[in-house]
């Protein structure tokens, strides 16, 4: 736990769970100069009411704030969460007694679609498995000038198909064709600026040689990535999401992977998080999993510190924004 005693008393600014968003490279200066703050690590589910007590601006990134820890913390004036996704907060009871919740909507767009390349260039060469290859002494023992464990992948001509053409999509659709991939994108709403690009779903899961997810969790996209939808694709197509877990069926995307139906996955989210031990696609073929990282380089994280500080200096002013529960 971390207390600052800001320049204003007025407030008292609780964070419930810091530490990813913060581990000790960005400073909290910007919170502390708005009121007293207090800043925990992590908060146990248990310990969410204490550490609010009397609190008045609540921050949270995973920590879950539901109906009743809402309505029995009177004091909450404000609930701020350090992250796009606002899904652990009730916002409907929010709502009924008058609190603003506010997200922050684009602080990672390049660093998400940056790691989407990471983990599809990792598949592509498997640089990291070729580089211990030469230092455990396989290219110096080896008869040829060159060797190679896995297909080398060429991405120029490749078809992407995007699930999902928002800020982050569109990102994704500008690096791919850098690369010299032709772009697809299937997406609810369609923006007429990009009519050329899209789709229906069939066609894309029929057409693409690299599906990748980076569309909202809500009920219509859950599981949009199971047995049905995979058995549309072409064989040996290759995954990706750093966008939401649930977004997948695991199992029949490890059943894919396994029978060689998917070429390989590469993921960054699962559907539970931290990652559970019996998660099936731990042990599939050819599946790359990251732990949710594709949002924490630190300039993105700075961007999102720097939005959360405005929105509630936004909010002190009477003029909130980024408010998901309106």
């Amino acid at each position: 736990m971390k207390t600052f005693e800001g320049a204003s008393m007025q407030h008292t600014i609780v964070i419930l769970d810091g530490y990813t968003e913060n581990p000790g490279d960005l400073s909290w200066d910007g919170f502390a100069g708005l009121g007293s703050l207090t800043v925990y690590d992590r908060t146990k589910e248990e310990d969410i009411l204490s550490r609010i007590g009397d609190a008045d601006i609540v921050i949270t990134n995973k920590t879950p704030l539901g109906r009743e820890i809402i309505e029995k913390a009177p004091n909450i004036k404000y609930i701020g969460v350090l992250a796009t996704g606002y899904n652990v907060v009730d916002t409907q009871a929010a709502k009924e007694k008058g609190i603003p919740v506010c997200n922050i909507p684009t602080y990672g767009t390049d660093a998400v679609a940056q790691f989407a390349f990471a983990l599809l260039l990792e598949i592509a060469h498997h640089v990291q498995h070729h580089s211990d290859a030469v230092k455990q002494g396989r290219w110096t023992s080896c008869p040829d000038f060159c060797f190679w464990d896995y297909p080398l992948i060429e991405l120029a001509g490749k078809t992407m198909g995007l699930i999902g053409y928002g800020r982050i999509g569109q990102a994704v659709a500008r690096i791919a064709r850098a690369f010299g991939m032709v772009v697809i994108a299937y997406d609810s709403y369609q923006d007429p600026k990009h009519q050329d690009v899209y789709v229906s779903l069939d066609e894309l899961l029929q057409r693409s040689d690299v599906v990748s997810l980076h569309c909202p969790l809500f009920e219509a996209t859950k599981g949009i990535i199971n047995k049905e939808t995979i058995a549309q694709m072409k064989d040996g197509v290759i995954i990706l999401n750093n966008s939401r877990g649930p977004l997948i069926v695991e199992q029949d995307l490890a059943d894919a992977l396994n029978s060689g139906k998917v070429y390989a996955a590469g993921l960054d989210v699962v559907s539970t998080e931290p990652i559970k031990e019996d998660n099936p696609l731990l042990t599939a073929k050819n599946c790359l999993i990251t732990p949710h990282i594709s949002w924490a380089p630190k300039e993105s994280r700075q961007r999102l510190m720097d939005i959360a500080v405005e929105n509630l200096k936004a909010f002190l002013a009477g003029k909130s924004q980024n408010v998901v529960n309106a």
